[in-house]
């Protein structure tokens, strides 16, 4: 009976791994759409536009040296391109998290690109306590990768490269 228990905590365990894979990617989603041009974003934001000034922003108020020398150097001029990589990465990221298709390598991805807003974006909010705001999204992506997709995956198919599979 033990045996029968532990077998079905596992699975429910497994499950809930996905949900948690789902309910991150569909995070990087939401985030994704913002970005895209205007007949198939939505929100207020549509377009990457909006973060020109929020690059700017960040990049004065970064406290740390070598970062802020990247940001105001590299970045900011370049803006249009690092806006682009940053919306094509949520979307790729999202829609991998969202099918469960290379789960690790994605989540791995979506780690960094939360590092990277976690270490620029975060620096422009005054109030430490809604940083973690962005600092939390760097610990569940770390835990998607950490923990794989779950059972409800298509990278658990027969068809996908063992090298993909989580």
């Amino acid at each position: 009976m033990a045996r029968s228990a532990s077998g079905r905590l596992a699975a429910s365990a497994a499950v809930w791994h996905s949900l948690f894979r789902i309910g991150v990617g569909v995070f990087w989603l939401y985030f994704a759409v913002q970005k895209w041009p205007a007949p198939i974003g939505f929100g207020a934001t549509q377009g990457i536009g909006w973060m020109r000034p929020l690059m700017e922003q960040s990049a004065k108020a970064n406290p740390i040296p070598p970062l802020h020398d990247m940001l105001t150097q590299v970045v900011v001029p370049n803006w249009t391109l690092f806006a682009t990589a940053q919306a094509v990465g949520e979307t790729v990221v999202a829609v991998l998290l969202i099918l469960g298709f290379a789960t690790r390598p994605a989540a791995l991805v979506a780690t960094l690109l939360a590092l990277n807003l976690s270490l620029t974006v975060a620096f422009t909010i005054g109030d430490v306590g809604v940083r973690w705001l962005y600092y939390m999204p760097v610990l569940a992506c770390f835990e998607v990768f950490v923990n794989g997709s779950g059972a409800l995956a298509l990278d658990r198919a027969a068809f996908v490269p063992r090298w993909l599979r989580a």
